[in-house]
């Protein structure tokens, strides 16, 4: 998709930036919007020269060596697919018995081809774990989320500054906060999530469904974190909102604009969202200890999760298609991927110019990433632009296992570092868990 878009008048303060690059970091948010957007091509990269430019196209990571034939570029040298994809295994054989996993589910594909897509565990006891089962996506349908968010920009619907009050007047200083603020979480807004009595109610029936308007009370009758755009906080209730506003906007769920916006165009048949607290088959089943007890929580209820449509599950396969087609721009337009991926939070604590949360993707030293969390199910979704490099893991635990850590990470980081030695993925090393 190429639309273009009409250009704006360049600044003072942006030919400064573009001039002294560092300078930008000083600008306040809005101002680094207009100028990534009125400074396009190569006026763009001038602007985001050095570290900034690494951070927003992920291109200047030293490019892997060329391969012969049918061979795979790692931090071994070349080797033949097949030798790759037995190290890939090994690597997750190794995490398994490290962190007592109990399955894994993990892809990996280079410009577009599969390298390795595989399953390791159970799902059950007795019941081996396989490629084809579905999961919990959590946090990638923000990445979905963001991008049609950026559709309806292309198509003129809307534009990512547009402020909330525009369709919530009501809300707590609706007028200061614009789209962008709600998907890079920078709106101020406090997270229900962090409630104490939400999550009291919350582990009290896990399988109690949860409405939107519910769980915005919830966020809504708290303190702000920070004055709208100055801080970065997380809060799901940026996404919960977010959600409304597309629906409001385009008179149509959100559920159907991901579908024919996201899912369609790139064949994800086993991905869909789900408005109950169903998966569909074949299941990975998930088990935690959030109650302080080892129990299944493959049915807990999602609701709360995101925003309603964008509750889903999906398969290893359809979440290494997503981190390649996310991470390309290949939904939307070349200014709006450059919006996606460009640093507007990067002077934002804890984030900096080579690690900053994006439009619903977080940009780690390169890598484009998101990493989901829910009741006993982990996963996560990267991908290097500047080697083609798409990764996709999916975890479940066992008893032994220590509570918290997302330890999908953990796999990705070791497989990055096989097949991008001079590009390390490194979640924890951000303070991402």
């Amino acid at each position: 998709m190429s639309v273009a878009t009409p250009a704006l008048p360049v600044r003072a303060e942006c030919l400064w930036a573009a001039l002294l690059p560092a300078t930008l970091m000083n600008l306040p948010l809005g101002s680094v919007y207009s100028c990534v957007v009125s400074l396009r091509g190569w006026v763009l990269r001038a602007l985001l020269g050095g570290a900034m430019l690494n951070a927003l196209v992920a291109g200047a990571v030293s490019a892997a060596p060329a391969c012969p034939g049918e061979q795979v570029a790692t931090a071994s040298g070349c080797v033949a697919v097949k030798a790759a994809a037995d190290r890939i295994d090994t690597i997750v054989r190794e995490a398994m018995a490290k962190h007592h996993l109990k399955a894994v589910l993990a892809g990996v594909a280079i410009d577009g081809r599969p390298l390795s897509v595989m399953a390791q565990g159970e799902s059950m006891t007795g019941v081996p774990a396989t490629p084809d089962m579905h999961f919990r996506s959590g946090a990638v349908a923000i990445a979905y989320i963001g991008t049609v968010l950026l559709q309806l920009r292309d198509k003129g619907v809307l534009a990512i500054d547009d402020k909330l009050s525009k369709w919530f007047p009501d809300y707590p200083r609706a007028d200061q906060i614009t789209l962008a603020m709600l998907v890079n979480n920078t709106s101020g807004y406090a997270d229900y999530v962090t409630d104490e009595s939400f999550v009291q109610r919350l582990y009290a029936d896990p399988f109690r469904p949860w409405r939107p308007e519910d769980l915005t009370a919830i966020a809504l009758g708290r303190p702000m974190t920070c004055d709208p755009g100055t801080c970065w906080s997380y809060a799901h209730t940026n996404f919960v909102i977010l959600g409304r506003v597309l629906e409001k906007v385009t008179g149509r769920p959100l559920e159907t604009l991901i579908r024919e916006g996201i899912l369609d165009p790139l064949s994800l048949r086993d991905t869909r969202s789900e408005m109950t607290a169903t998966v569909q088959e074949p299941v990975l089943h998930a088990f935690t200890a959030d109650r302080d007890k080892y129990e299944e929580s493959t049915f807990w209820n999602p609701s709360w999760t995101l925003a309603s449509g964008a509750v889903m599950t999906s398969s290893i396969s359809d979440l290494l298609t997503s981190a390649a087609a996310i991470g390309t721009g290949a939904l939307v337009s070349p200014d709006s991927h450059a919006l996606q991926v460009a640093p507007l939070t990067a002077k934002l604590k804890p984030w900096s110019a080579t690690a900053y949360y994006g439009l619903g993707i977080v940009n780690l030293d390169g890598w484009l990433v998101q990493f989901p969390s829910f009741a006993g199910y982990a996963a996560g979704m990267a991908y290097l632009p500047s080697q083609r490099i798409a990764i996709a893991v999916s975890v479940t635990f066992q008893e032994k296992a220590t509570p918290g850590p997302n330890r999908s990470m953990d796999i990705m980081k070791e497989i990055a570092a096989y097949l991008a030695p001079q590009a390390p993925l490194d979640p924890q090393a951000h303070g991402m868990r």
